[in-house]
């Protein structure tokens, strides 16, 4: 065989193993993500840059496997010309390397986008239900990741044992899917990465977000996003604030100042805003409330707004199906340098969108909601499928996956009751001292 022969049957060669991944991750998406973000591999390579963008998906998606064995149970590897289709470990981080995270960024976003068009609106109201909070992820503690992530130290001096990265989501409330997300330096707050999500508040929508992010400037930059893009969020116990308008007993139109600090920072801003609380007891007999733009008693009754804000507490849900169920509570990642620790975050929150895409789906076909699916069992769904993939006859596929699918019922949940007592932070029992590193020069911090 020549080598213009090799290098025809080279361009020509697709791997089988992925093609029933096109339907939700077609191979244009990839296609234009190489291409707006100038990674797309000139000349071909046996691990080329359209199966490393796999790659990093199946990374997310197997954290109990090593990325060599998730290379090559998924095939993605083209064969040399003896026809070994394997490749050095050391390969694989070359080709992520050229790869960087900008082309993972750009499918997650422009995949985020598709699949959230997809959603069916929800009953309240005709408003998209959504939530923005935080979470944290821990990095493998070297200098490099020190400068570019730091540490974060808590409100008792302590330093966390390694470089953080901390992010923030948009969730939908009733599918978990993850519209967008931004993160960074565990050094920043929560409340700068929501900024960054600002410009993703959806029209005709209401965003819960935590106490964390009561800001003037958050909160209206985004409501003047879109048209009907409205918020929620609970009271601040050293809140100020004047009532301007009383609806009812505990629900009424208030007027707040805006500090002079935030003035200064945001000259737009102005010297007051007005929004909506609404008062009700806990579970401990405590008077509390929240606030939201929401201003019309009579469109959005008080008591129906109490019932979206318990399920504030979703995205935390979501959070928590991601770090303990697809990344089996592993505190670290498994990238060593910042660049491939970016790129990983990317991979895994597509493949966590991928198998929530999946459950939406599954919900469909049972006639139940979303979150009535597991998350366990749709996952492995989704594993599967990708193995069956690699090693099954592509005309077999089909028939295995309609079996699958046959039996929903093992995919149901029970409803989830709320629970009786307001959520709290279990107290530590350990009798160990926690150890923390001697001080390094700058730590990262800045």
């Amino acid at each position: 065989m020549s080598f213009t022969e090799e290098l025809d049957q080279t361009a020509e060669w697709s791997p089988e193993s992925l093609s029933t991944f096109q339907r939700d991750i077609p191979s244009e998406w990839i296609e234009n993500a190489l291409e707006a973000t100038g990674t797309a591999s000139i000349r071909r390579r046996r691990l080329p840059a359209e199966q490393v963008v796999w790659l990093v998906l199946g990374i997310g998606l197997y954290r109990e496997r090593s990325i060599q064995d998730v290379c090559d149970k998924l095939d993605l590897v083209m064969p040399d010309r003896a026809g070994r289709p394997v490749v050095a470990s050391s390969a694989l981080a070359q080709a992520r390397e050229r790869l960087g995270a900008d082309p993972m960024r750009y499918l997650f976003l422009s995949s985020a986008e598709a699949w959230s068009g997809q959603e069916a609106h929800d009953d309240f109201h005709g408003l998209k239900l959504l939530s923005v909070d935080g979470t944290v992820f821990e990095t493998p503690d070297s200098e490099e990741n020190g400068e570019a992530f730091g540490f974060i130290e808590s409100r008792k001096g302590h330093t966390s044992a390694f470089p953080s990265v901390r992010l923030t989501a948009l969730m939908s409330l009733r599918t978990h899917l993850v519209w967008e997300a931004a993160f960074g330096p565990g050094t920043q707050g929560e409340i700068n990465y929501a900024r960054e999500l600002v410009s993703a508040a959806p029209a005709h929508s209401l965003t819960l977000f935590d106490r964390c992010y009561f800001c003037a400037e958050l909160l209206l930059s985004w409501q003047q996003a879109q048209p009907e893009s409205h918020w929620l969020t609970p009271v601040k116990r050293t809140m100020r604030y004047e009532v301007v308008e009383q609806f009812a007993e505990h629900d009424g139109l208030i007027e707040m100042p805006v500090s002079p600090q935030a003035r200064e920072q945001y000259p737009h801003l102005p010297a007051t805003w007005q929004a909506r609380m609404v008062r009700f007891a806990n579970p401990k007999g405590e008077i509390t409330g929240f606030l939201t733009s929401l201003t019309d008693p009579q469109r959005y009754p008080a008591e129906a707004l109490l019932r979206i804000y318990w399920q504030r507490w979703e995205i935390e849900q979501g959070y928590g199906e991601l770090k303990r169920r697809q990344l089996r509570s592993e505190r670290l990642l498994r990238s060593q340098k910042p660049e491939g620790i970016i790129q990983e975050l990317w991979g895994i929150l597509l493949a966590y969108n991928l198998v929530r895409l999946e459950i939406t789906r599954i919900a469909q076909e049972a006639a139940v909601p979303p979150l009535r699916i597991s998350f366990l069992m749709a996952m492995r769904y989704i594993q599967d499928e990708f193995l069956w993939c690699a090693v099954a006859s592509p005309g077999t596929i089909p028939k295995k996956l309609r079996a699958l699918r046959a039996n929903v019922k093992a995919f149901i949940l029970p409803e989830r009751k709320r629970p009786s007592m307001p959520r709290a932070v279990r107290k530590s029992k350990t009798r160990y001292p926690v150890m923390e590193k001697p001080p390094r020069k700058n730590r990262g911090l800045k």
